[in-house]
Parts: C-alpha cells; structure tokens; sequence
C-alpha cells in the first residue's frame, strides 16, 4: 500500500469516526437530557440494592425507563410505579398501590408496563417507552416507587367469555404479580 493510498484510508477513517460521533451525539440529544432524570434503586426485603430504574423524557415526550436488576429468581416478574414514595421492608406495602390517576381497571393503570425478564443468572434488562405518565406526575407531594414483584402479571388478561371465574378484583387491582420482591423510591437527579 502506497503512502497516498494509507493516508486516504486514515482520512477516511477519522471522517468516519467524525460521522459516527455526530450521529451518536444527534441521537443522544433526541432523546432528551444526556444522562436520566429521576432514578430509582431497588432493594430487596433484607435491604441489600438488586437493581436500579432510570427515567429520560425523549424529545418527543414519551418517557423512556431503563431497568437493570441482578440477584432475582429467574423468571417473568411484574414491574410498576406505585403511588408513594416509600419502601418499608419486608413487604413494602407501604408503597401503596399502582400509580393511577385515571382510576382505570388493570392494565390501563398509568404504571403498568411490560414484565421484567430475569435470567437464569438472576440478571435483567428492560428498556421501554411510555406515554402514560411524565416524570413530573411521579413527584406528587408523597412521591413514588418502583416495585418488582414475585410473579408475572397478567394484565387481567382473564377473557370474560372462556373462563370461569372472571376476572376477579385482585387480578383487576394488581394483575396477579403476587408479593412486592424488590422497592425503589423514585428520585429526581439535578
């Protein structure tokens, strides 16, 4: 490779190099603030920090939670925002229930989102975007919390026509998701 030809190719890559880290930076300033916005750490019964939740407002409003949680069972388990700000071990009821402003039946509770995949590891990931909620709405005057509970939750997805019986209050209230494993008190950052 003739001198010319290696500095054409080093050129090229630093233009490259210079595009990519313009798209990244693009993309990072589309989504809102660099870094989140409120947070939350989750600590299981015993007190002992199993994971944290992030919260970033995209540019175009929605909000975007990051969750990252290690040492669970593994399995599927129900996730929400919960209504106070507190996490009263063992059982952190004493968060309340879903954060739901609108009084809907489950899983149109503004805190309802997807079920967290825990690995066999006990390590898991969610990334998700919602428009039911900005993060302001989570700083009421008695905050809120992020809960992981024990089991999945079925979004009461219990059809009224196949099984009997219907759809009960409990699966209406709280999709079956079971006890409250793991409680984070929502935080705002800056």
């Amino acid at each position: 490779m003739g001198t010319k030809t290696r500095w054409r190719a080093l050129l090229g890559g630093v233009a490259t190099a210079a595009l990519l880290l313009g798209t990244v930076s693009a993309l990072a300033s589309s989504t809102g603030k660099s870094g989140p916005e409120a947070t939350a750490t989750l600590s299981d019964a015993s007190g002992n920090p199993v994971g944290t939740v992030s919260f970033f407002t995209g540019a175009n409003g929605k909000v975007e939670v990051r969750v990252k949680v290690s040492g669970l069972v593994p399995g599927f388990h129900g996730m929400h925002v919960h209504t106070i700000g507190t996490c009263t071990a063992p059982d952190f009821t004493s968060a309340g229930g879903h954060f739901n402003p609108s009084s809907a039946s489950h899983p149109g509770h503004a805190a309802d989102g997807p079920v967290l995949l825990v690995n066999a590891d006990g390590n898991g990931w969610a990334r998700f975007r919602t428009d039911r909620y900005a993060i302001e709405d989570l700083f009421d005057s008695d905050g809120s919390a992020v809960i992981v509970h024990a089991n999945p939750d079925n979004y009461a997805n219990i059809p009224t026509d196949r099984y009997d019986p219907d759809p009960d209050a409990t699966t209406l209230a709280t999709g079956d998701a079971g006890s409250r494993i793991g409680c984070g008190v929502v935080e705002s950052i800056g």
